[in-house]
């Protein structure tokens, strides 16, 4: 090879060196970000275009539904929660009063499109009903005077045969007293509001009721009446339909926009909490 060959080719490795060694100093150039993917969509509720939809309710448990004396205005969870389903649904309450006892087979004979009324599922119900999906869990516990020193548990109401149990007829509650003393031992009432009566005029002992209930009789009694033990049953609520019903899914989807939004929650809050001080004194009986 010629010095003057061997000098063009060291002239050109010296000139293809720098650019080469400066590609690989480099930092891998990121790759380009993955694009995200969409969040899903939000299922469309159904429209029930305006549709009148007929609520059985009882106006008188204290707090899902009851009549304040100083306005005349129904009030309560069922209310809020039904003004909300029919929102999202499109439809219209007509809320209808009607007594405890004859609430679940009115609405089974299609006297009513639905009922609100802190109502228990259970299997015998569902027999006469169809449910919405439980909205709500409860625990049934022992509401008792402030001052109450004889007992704290369900034990020891079953064990001291001289304790009188107060409840309302015909709810689950009934028949979880009868299964703690048997009937001879029980007072049952045809509201909640009467058996918080008797139970602050010494005529029963105890009254056994669902706990969300309880927290909103305590209320502002909170220096007179208390919650005592732990949960004697555990139970869901639920609203009911005629069988066949076509109410039920629309109803349970909006329940389920309710729960995924925390509508749900706020109104648990403002109903089930220290928050809510309306009492047996301030509304109708």
């Amino acid at each position: 090879m010629s010095k003057r060959l061997f000098l063009l080719l060291v002239l050109l490795v010296t000139l293809v060196m720098p650019t080469a060694c400066s590609k690989g100093a480099q930092a891998p150039t990121a790759a380009p970000p993955k694009k995200e993917a969409a969040a899903p969509k939000e299922e469309k509720l159904p429209d029930l275009a305006g549709r009148t939809v007929t609520i059985a309710i009882e106006n008188a448990y204290l707090p899902f539904n009851y009549i304040e004396l100083a306005t005349g205005k129904p009030s309560g969870w069922d209310y809020e929660a039904w003004d909300e389903i029919c929102r999202r649904l499109n439809c219209k309450p007509s809320y209808v009063q009607a007594s405890w006892d004859s609430i679940i087979a009115a609405v089974s004979g299609n006297q009513f499109d639905a009922a609100a009324d802190g109502i228990t599922i259970t299997p015998e119900r569902a027999k006469q009903v169809d449910f919405s999906d439980g909205y709500m869990n409860l625990e049934q516990r022992l509401l008792v005077r402030k001052d109450e020193t004889r007992f704290k548990t369900a034990e020891e109401v079953k064990a001291d045969a001289k304790l009188i149990v107060g409840t309302q007829v015909g709810t689950t509650n009934y028949n979880t007293a009868v299964t703690l003393v048997g009937e001879k031992r029980i007072q049952a009432f045809d509201t909640f509001g009467l058996a918080i009566q008797a139970l602050l005029a010494r005529d029963v002992d105890t009254v056994i009721m669902d706990e969300t209930a309880g927290q909103g009789y305590v209320g502002t009694n909170a220096e007179r009446l208390k919650l005592v033990g732990p949960s004697i049953s555990s139970d869901k609520l639920g609203f009911i339909f005629p069988k066949g019903s076509n109410l039920v899914e629309p109803v349970n989807k909006a329940l389920a926009s309710m729960r995924a939004d925390g509508t749900l929650e706020k109104l648990a809050d403002k109903y089930f909490s220290s928050k809510f001080t309306l009492t047996t004194e301030d509304i109708k009986q």
